[in-house]
């Protein structure tokens, strides 16, 4: 069997994870693996006309093919050229063939290739580094579809592609220690090296935009009588962005043959990489080489070197320039501890367990497991797998099932439905919610409408009061709240009107929710009622907050002390739950509650996928996380028939560690002797609740926008997926407006298929 392998980086640049596994791959004892084909990005050559490829053998078994092209040609000529040239190549090949890529972006002229196997080796994030080519996303996401295996270069690249694949594993970077132990023996300097003062500093890789240069530049000037070595090729960098300084030695490119008496020569380490959005998932293969070499290392705080390295003695993490130089002192000390130093003994012992034999031994057994699986053994087959039972998730359900005839699988981490409108009985047979209130209202005649198929309904207005030093008021803020706390007896709107205007301070442009305020009610009724409640449930002032989050709370002028004014508000009679439950039966629907994704994905076959859940998570958290604030309810059962006049009790007070009091019965009508009441109290981490709306934020969320936008064969729906607070009404009505627009693109793709065998019958016809 040949494994052909198509890579971004060449064999003769620098030595590392391909060539590594390639070669041993390549090797008599894997059996089932034969030669290696490794196919390398194509190089332009104004000279030639027509397309060659170009090929030598670096290793045993292993062939290297350079493809040739003539410069000037667009996109999809050099696609049609490579894929000519790669036919032209596979027709020696004989036997079934392995698929492996470094790259996406050579599935563009490769993905037509037969395989038995085919295995994505992600080593690093590539969209997140320089010039990363657009289409990279889009083709990823292709790759990740056709793939039957998912390799990762180290466990927070692990983290990120976990969910977006069934089989998905953790090849974190190896080392072969034998070759780097000769640093600690060498007893020549190479020459461009060897007239460098000591103590030198060392660095061995690409230097590229993962480099700190500023990092780099401080160290030199905070210890001039230090020797700062580094080698290896620069890319993507200008020579003149590079910090120059007389103790600062540029040594290029080298072998992998020649680096361990390079290291020999050194007293320290170093890893000053920068922190953004291109190291965010690198596992540096360095790592355990210089600890193979037997130096300290000095890292930046690299999420996989912390998690796999920062405990041992022989590794310092370093985040600020101030503690990079300190750290770096702390190692030179280190280093001249004797050889056998305890902590030289305690990372050999880490080294122990590593080599990239055993790497490549394990993903071998990986691809035969693979190649020798009964493909015919059946798994329950779905048309859609909605992940979430919350309103999105359910309402998505309900219609492909009822209205659509599909088969739908749903399923939810949580062990219930009904997401964070779930109720239930408590011990005292009140009807509690286990997430906060939820109460009902919309203007939308079409959504109640869709709603009144699964509940009926109790009328309910709701009504919410602030406490103001033990003084209640009405809220959102009216003419009655107005003449209790001032004493007043205004009798209309527009005395009303006339005393806030009296407060309101002039802000433009209206920017935060601080401003919001202000500007309608002056600074005295913002920091009564908004401020200290902002504060406590955000985290954060009002002047750091779009908008938007104060802007949902109106101030009016008359008297209605209602919460809501919508045209219709009301509760599910028999609670939400119930509501869900109705929803959700139908033949077609099955429910699987207490999974992830990823704990199903493997055990069923779908055609398509609705995801509920955060945008970020599905995504593997790619750009990072996406800020959300969250909540915790402590719910109690108190021995008497009442607690509050009002279903929801405010408490702005910054004093009082939480938000709000909710008394349930208010919102059920029930009669009880009992009564049921929770407390929230606002929490940065926990459940995703809230989105935290600030400009950053949402540039983020634009990030993972393009890549669902990339990704058509999953629908993102609700709250979560696209990262804004809606109402509940909005997110049913977003659901029934997606499942509109899938009935209307399946129509126009059924349409245009229709259309297209008419014009295949046709011909058929006429040919006779």
């Amino acid at each position: 069997m040949t494994l052909m392998c198509f890579s971004h980086l060449r064999w003769d640049f620098v030595f590392q994870r391909p060539q590594h596994i390639m070669s041993m791959l390549a090797q008599n004892h894997h059996g089932s693996l034969g030669p290696v084909i490794f196919w390398e990005e194509p190089k332009f050559d104004a000279a030639l006309s027509v397309p060659q490829i170009e090929k030598y053998a670096p290793a045993s078994n292993v062939t290297v093919y350079v493809p040739h092209l003539p410069e000037g040609l667009d996109a999809p000529t050099v696609d049609q050229a490579l894929r000519a040239l790669l036919d032209e190549q596979l027709r020696t090949v004989s036997g079934p063939l392995v698929r492996w890529y470094y790259t996406p972006m050579m599935l563009s002229f490769s993905r037509h290739v037969d395989a038995a196997c085919t295995v994505y080796d992600c080593m690093d994030e590539l969209s997140n580094f320089r010039f990363a080519p657009p289409e990279l996303v889009a083709l990823e996401a292709e790759l990740l579809a056709c793939a039957d295996l998912v390799f990762t270069g180290g466990y927070s690249l692990y983290e990120a592609k976990r969910t977006l694949h069934a089989s998905v594993h953790a090849f974190p970077s190896s080392v072969d220690v034998a070759h780097f132990a000769k640093a600690r023996t060498t007893a020549s300097d190479p020459q461009d090296q060897a007239a460098l003062p000591h103590p030198r500093l060392g660095f061995y890789g690409v230097i590229d935009e993962r480099m700190d240069l500023g990092l780099l530049a401080a160290l030199a000037d905070a210890r001039p009588q230090w020797s700062i070595v580094m080698v290896g090729p620069v890319v993507k960098i200008a020579p003149a962005d590079l910090p120059q300084r007389s103790n600062i030695a540029y040594l290029g490119g080298k072998s992998y043959d020649e680096l361990p008496a390079y290291a020999g020569g050194w007293d320290v380490a170093l890893m000053p990489f920068a922190i953004n959005a291109s190291t965010q998932f690198i596992s540096p293969t360095k790592t355990p080489e210089y600890l193979a070499a037997g130096l300290p290392v000095v890292s930046t705080p690299i999420t996989d070197v912390v998690r796999h390295y920062g405990d041992l003695d022989a590794v310092e993490i370093a985040g600020t320039a101030e503690e990079f130089v300190a750290a770096c002192d702390a190692a030179l000390s280190r280093s001249r501890e004797p050889a056998f130093a305890g902590w030289r003994k305690q990372a050999d012992a880490v080294l122990a367990g590593q080599s990239w034999q055993a790497v490549a031994s394990a993903m071998h057994d990986l691809i035969d497991e693979v190649i020798g699986k009964d493909r015919s053994a059946a798994r329950p087959y779905y048309d859609y797998l909605v992940v979430g039972a919350g309103f999105a998730g359910s309402v998505m359900a309900e219609r492909l099932a009822r209205d659509g005839g599909k088969r739908v699988l749903v399923i939810d981490r949580r062990d219930h439905i009904g997401g964070n409108a779930y109720d239930h009985r408590d011990e005292a047979g009140i009807l509690v919610h286990r997430y906060g209130p939820h109460i009902f209202h919309t203007n939308s005649r079409d959504i109640v409408d869709y709603l009144s198929n699964f509940t009926d309904w109790r009328y309910y207005e709701h009504r919410v009061l602030a406490d103001i030093d033990g003084v209640r008021v009405p809220m959102p803020i009216n003419r009655t709240t107005i003449n209790c706390l001032y004493d007043l007896e205004l009798s209309t709107d527009e005395e009303a009107a006339a005393f806030l205007a009296s407060r309101a301070e002039p802000v433009e442009p209206v920017v935060t929710s601080a401003d919001v305020v202000i500007s309608k009610v002056g600074r005295e009724l913002y920091e009564t009622f908004f401020r200290g409640y902002t504060r406590k449930q955000w985290g954060m002032d009002p002047s750091e907050l779009d908008k938007s989050v104060t802007s949902r709370v109106p101030t009016r002028t008359d008297t209605d002390d209602r919460y809501f004014t919508d045209t219709f508000q009301a509760m599910p009679a028999d609670g939400f739950t119930a509501m869900f439950n109705a929803m959700l039966d139908h033949p077609l629907i099955d429910v699987m509650l207490g999974v992830d994704f990823a704990d199903v994905v493997d055990d069923v076959d779908f055609d398509r996928l609705v995801f509920t859940g955060p945008i970020d998570e599905y995504f593997g958290h790619r750009f990072g996380k996406l800020p959300y604030r969250s909540l915790e309810f402590v719910h109690e059962t108190l021995d008497q028939e009442w607690l509050q006049p009002v279903a929801v009790v405010n408490y702005p007070s910054e004093a009082v560690p939480y938000t709000r009091i909710t008394e349930y019965k208010h919102l059920t009508g029930q009669v009880a002797a009992q009564t049921s009441i929770t407390y929230e109290y606002p929490r940065a981490e926990g459940d995703p609740y809230y989105p935290v709306p600030r400009p950053e934020n949402e540039a983020l969320f634009k990030r993972y926008e393009a890549l669902a936008r990339a990704t058509p064969e999953v629908v993102f729906v609700g709250r979560l997926a696209t990262y804004r607070y809606y109402n509940m009404d909005q997110v049913v009505g977003q659901a029934l407006a997606t499942y509109r627009r899938l009935v209307a693109k399946d129509m126009a793709e059924a349409a245009l298929s229709g259309h297209r065998l008419g014009e295949t019958v046709k011909t058929a016809i006429a040919a006779e």
